[in-house]
């Protein structure tokens, strides 16, 4: 069975996606990033398979974060899953979605500075259009028991 993508009928999409993308586009955040990263990776004249691009990883990050996803494996699965996400992500419906492999090798090869760079870039290009609310976070640390705690259970044969 073939069916061309332009016949694929797609749905109005996640509206928080579309308009972290739209921001992110506006505010140049792809090219910022490959900037931040640049130090890290060889130059595009080197032999052997490109990576992924900075801007496509980071989002991918924050998708494992919004989706409350753990693992590369995780994040991968639901990229290739959602169309909403391809989008996001800027890639066409016959385009793979980065693997969890190469996700993982990024992960490490770049250090934690840069992870939080682009992280306070993301953050400073919502601020700045007025969508990052509040001053305060707090912390509960309360120690609560759990009804199955193994000191709640009771023998009951007896």
């Amino acid at each position: 069975m073939w069916i061309a993508q332009n016949e694929i009928q797609r749905g109005a999409g996640h509206r928080f996606y579309d308009k972290l993308n739209e921001l992110l586009r506006e505010a140049g955040f792809d090219r910022k990033a490959e900037q931040l990263c640049a130090p890290y990776f060889d130059p595009d004249h080197t032999p052997g398979r490109r990576s992924i691009a900075p801007g496509v990883y980071s989002r991918t990050h924050l998708i494992g974060y919004f989706e409350g996803i753990e693992s590369e494996r995780g994040i991968e699965w639901r990229c290739a899953d959602s169309m909403s996400l391809r989008e996001l992500l800027g890639l066409k419906l016959t385009e793979r979605v980065p693997d969890h492999s190469t996700l993982s090798k990024m992960r490490v090869q770049l250090p934690l500075e840069v992870h939080q760079q682009a992280f306070v870039l993301i953050l400073g290009i919502v601020e700045r259009k007025g969508l990052l609310r509040g001053r305060v976070s707090g912390v509960d640390s309360t120690f609560l028991r759990a009804d199955a705690s193994m000191k709640a259970i009771v023998r009951r044969d007896t």
